[in-house]
């Protein structure tokens, strides 16, 4: 049997692997606790499903144009206007089915075979695998701890090539919890106007910013940043959408018609009643967001300081989105168990085998040092997981 060559190259998603083999096994009834995925553990606010039952009563069960309703469109455009603005026209809009879609459909637009993309790590998982399936190359450009995980001018710079076409710009980010401030900002859009390349702004996390913290679209930065950005968002994080799969961009009428020419070949158009619903998700109120917010906030403080004072691991206060990254380079080389940790996949197998927690290793994510947490889970499995993790460090290296 043939199978191509870019197929097989395709890495499985950490993420999903490890929340597939979690549910897994809390279906066999162990008494397993996990930190995965990145979904937010409150409901769906009821006026969207509510929005969402009232379509299907009147019918809205067909087609809708590939790229979206234009109600949907023109609620994305007033949401842009609200809490960024930017102004776009219905026509510079273009609904998938999640972001993960929408990202998908951006690399297929704009890689030609061998064009390169700038990925500052550590990185959401999937950016890589999807450059890679659109002919293009993907650039991993590493920071580090010392500058909170944030990439400047001077970092790109070292990895820009001729082929450059674009970059990747994820804030507040997933799996780092980072948000850039306007300064780093105009310095990054800056430098792409001055190279002519894209930057694919990913901002499904933009409303969960804390501490004073602040999210700002690169793309309201001025009319020649704009017209080179290409920004990316989605009601699953921020209104608790996950499942609904409704995801969208923003960019260029030329891009946006190229964009939904795809889309219209590869699935055509997105979930008629969850477009619906996204309409009422983004006209309506935010109270819900600001709840969710708060039990983050305690949550991710809590396993902040718990971490940090277990010896061998260490963590940031991320500022945004809803993750940990866990530093174990002091634990690389050394045995847990009796088993060598070699890196984060080790770390993560030992971790669920012998302490029934799943946490998502950081290999796929362009740092093998590290291991991710996701706060979008109660305070007692926080709290579970923590202690568990005190344990298996204290007993597995006695």
């Amino acid at each position: 049997m043939y199978i191509s060559k870019k197929a097989k190259a395709v890495k499985p998603s950490s993420t999903l692997y490890i929340d597939s083999k979690f549910k897994s096994m809390k279906a066999e009834g162990i008494d397993v606790v996990g930190f995965g995925t990145g979904e937010p553990d409150f409901d769906t606010p009821q006026h969207i499903k509510d929005a969402a039952i009232a379509a299907l009563a009147k019918g809205m069960t067909k087609y809708t144009p590939a790229a979206g309703t234009l109600e949907l469109k023109q609620a994305i455009c007033r949401k842009f206007k609200r809490d960024n603005g930017l102004d776009f026209e219905p026509s510079q809009i273009v609904v998938s089915n999640g972001a993960k879609h929408s990202l998908n459909n951006i690399f297929l637009a704009i890689c030609d075979p061998g064009d390169e993309v700038l990925i500052p790590a550590p990185f959401w998982v999937s950016y890589p695998e999807m450059v890679s399936l659109a002919d293009g190359v993907a650039v991993s450009v590493p920071s580090s701890e010392a500058t909170g995980f944030k990439v400047t001018v001077e970092d790109l710079k070292k990895y820009t090539t001729p082929r450059t076409r674009a970059l990747v710009l994820n804030s507040p980010s997933n799996p780092t919890g980072m948000i850039y401030n306007k300064d780093e900002l105009q310095k990054i859009a800056d430098f792409a106007v001055e190279n002519n390349i894209y930057v694919i702004s990913d901002e499904v996390y933009e409303h969960l910013a804390y501490d004073g913290s602040e999210h700002i679209s690169i793309a309201s930065l001025g009319d020649k940043i704009k017209n080179l950005t290409i920004v990316v968002n989605a009601v699953s994080k921020t209104y608790a959408m996950t499942g609904w799969r409704i995801g969208y961009t923003a960019s260029s009428k030329e891009l946006a018609t190229v964009m939904s020419n795809i889309q219209s070949h590869a699935t055509s158009n997105p979930n008629s009643i969850a477009q619906a619903a996204a309409v009422a998700a983004l006209d309506g109120s935010l109270d819900a967001v600001f709840e969710m917010k708060k039990a983050f906030i305690e949550r991710r403080d809590y396993m902040v300081d718990r971490i940090n004072k277990i010896d061998g691991v260490s963590c940031l206060k991320p500022t945004g989105a809803f993750y940990v990254m866990m530093n174990i380079s002091k634990l690389i080389g050394t045995k847990l168990y009796g088993t060598q940790i070699n890196s984060s996949d080790d770390f993560a197998n030992l971790f669920l085998e012998k302490a029934l927690v799943a946490v998502v290793p950081c290999s796929g994510f362009g740092d093998d040092n590290y291991i991710r947490w996701s706060y979008a889970t109660s305070m007692d499995t926080v709290k579970k997981g923590i202690d568990r993790l005190e344990k298996f460090l204290k007993e597995g290296r006695c």
